[in-house]
């Protein structure tokens, strides 16, 4: 079934809500308060979109999360079947801290195509138009950034790549540094990271590293409006997080994820709001007579459409959520 094209805009007014119910916490070193806030508010307003929805990629099990999590049924109960991933508030600790790139993420594809990841980290390697279908996860770093280099006619040291900021990452870095290419630090915001490939503005060239294995699929499936790539690859721990991979169908929790495999070959509806700036989205802004400003993209695979969208929100009129449920 196609998705129907009025269910982007109905899908972004999903992330407005949870990003203005978040931003009031911006700052104020409560990530837990922000994200409680974001996924009420995102919960409430999925009540108003006319969908079938079934969250694959959510807040986390039924037993660890009050609401949004995975198998839980959103939307009105009119409409198309179609899963559903959620991220209320893509980089708690941004917001918790007053930093760049927090945002309120949905994705939502025609039901059975999204991957059911597994709360765990995955490698990751995601690029814009330019590098897609040209690079491999499975090559080493080195040979990677110098074929990056060649296709797009540029210098090593011209070269950008961006990566979060972890330890884990030491290694990484260290190779990084050798080649001599620009390195971009990203504090969080796994989701944010990968896409800014995709957006020759930000003059990212590569998004390296690994993170959420949640945050892949929501990436994988902006990727696939914008027309860039993300690999893929797992990361099990031990033994429990590989029966976790094997109980979720991955039969080889180790392989090598393409975008298909993540969200499938049919339509995706990929919308985002800021809750602090980022690379691509400004973050919500308050005006004066209780009004406050927010920054959407909201984007579908079938027609390659990119919207950016500037609102602005009376906050005296329902459904709008003021910190400490007011």
């Amino acid at each position: 079934m196609k998705l129907e094209r009025e269910l982007a805009l109905e899908i972004v007014r999903v992330t407005e809500l949870a990003a203005i119910a978040s931003a009031p916490w911006m700052g104020l070193g409560e990530k837990n308060s922000a994200d409680n806030d974001a996924t009420e508010a995102m919960r409430a307003m999925f009540e108003t979109v006319s969908m079938q929805g079934t969250v694959v990629i959510g807040e986390g099990e039924m037993d660890e999360a009050p609401m949004l999590y995975i198998g839980e049924k959103v939307g009105n109960g009119s409409g198309l079947e179609v899963d559903v991933a959620v991220d209320p508030l893509e980089g708690t600790e941004l917001v918790a801290m007053g930093l760049n790139n927090a945002m309120s993420v949905v994705a939502v594809a025609n039901k059975g195509n999204m991957l059911h990841a597994p709360d765990m980290y995955m490698e990751k390697l995601a690029v814009g138009p330019l590098l897609k279908g040209k690079l491999s996860i499975t090559d080493e770093i080195e040979d990677t950034l110098t074929k990056a280099a060649d296709i797009l006619n540029k210098p090593l040291n011209e070269v950008t790549v961006m990566i979060l900021d972890r330890k884990r990452h030491a290694e990484l870095i260290a190779r990084l540094r050798k080649l001599g290419v620009r390195i971009k630090f990203l504090a969080a915001g796994d989701v944010a990271g990968a896409i800014a490939p995709s957006f020759p503005e930000t003059g990212i060239d590569l998004y390296l590293g690994s993170g959420g294995a949640p945050e892949g699929v929501l990436a994988a499936a902006a990727l696939q409006c914008l027309g860039g790539e993300l690999q893929g690859r797992l990361m099990p721990e031990d033994d429990e997080q590989e029966q976790r991979c094997l109980s979720m169908g991955l039969t080889n929790p180790r392989a090598v994820l393409s975008m298909t495999d993540m969200i499938g070959t049919d339509d995706v509806i990929f919308a985002a709001t800021g809750v602090t700036p980022g690379e691509f989205l400004g973050g919500v802004r308050y005006l004066s007579e209780q009004r406050a400003e927010t920054h959407s993209i909201v984007m579908r695979a079938k027609t390659r459409t990119i919207r950016f969208i500037k609102s602005i929100h009376d906050l005296t009129v329902k459904p709008y959520f003021q910190k400490n449920g007011s």
